[in-house]
């Protein structure tokens, strides 16, 4: 797979995005039943993700995880565990999990999906993805992320944490911040497969 590497920062040691996720999208107008129509096209990782994500192309996986083998992970330390970021939306399987255990699976380390979890917003709470700025995302992430000591043996690691979309940085930063206050977690590192 095709990627444009993007370094990404915030509260993590290292993290890069494998390529941008939409290049442009035209509106066509509205359907017949009012839906408003876009010509998107998207990054090949970019479509990569929208085919898994929004069409459940479970082959999308391979082909993402073998990305971030390839392009993302020589540009770190050593990986001793692979962290998938939780998901906001409830599904029987998890586009990111299974691309953080297919990361895990190439580079011959653990992928814990219960490592962090993310508590459920009170009823009423505007959606993420409607928050217009950084800073009420964050606000809104207040600890809304723990820490599970799901890691049975002593030792540290460094983690690489893997997400889809990186935006703002909210999420990602929430998620690090809480994984920086477990001792079994040295260097953060992190890959999304795409930024906005």
């Amino acid at each position: 797979m095709k990627a444009n590497l993007r370094k990404i920062e915030g509260n993590w040691d290292i993290g890069y995005a494998l390529d941008k996720h939409m290049l442009y999208s035209n509106f066509l107008g509205h359907n017949e039943a009012g839906y408003p129509m876009f010509d998107n096209h998207r990054t090949e990782a970019g479509e990569a993700v929208y085919q898994l994500k929004y069409r459940s192309d479970w082959d999308q996986v391979e082909p993402l995880a073998d990305a971030i083998v390839e392009h993302i992970a020589p540009k770190l330390g050593p990986i001793g565990l692979v962290i998938p970021v939780p998901a906001s939306i409830t599904r029987a399987r998890q586009p990111v999990y299974e691309v953080a255990a297919a990361v895990a699976k190439r580079i011959k380390v653990e992928s814990f999906e219960g490592i962090i979890c993310k508590t459920a917003a009170a009823n009423g709470t505007v959606a993420l993805k409607n928050l217009g700025t950084k800073d009420e995302k964050v606000a809104a992430l207040e600890g809304r992320f723990i820490i599970e000591d799901t890691i049975t043996n002593e030792g540290c690691w460094n983690a690489l944490v893997v997400d889809d979309l990186f935006d703002s940085g909210a999420s990602m930063e929430a998620v690090c911040a809480s994984l920086r206050t477990y001792r079994k977690i040295d260097k953060i590192y992190v890959a999304t497969l795409t930024w906005k």
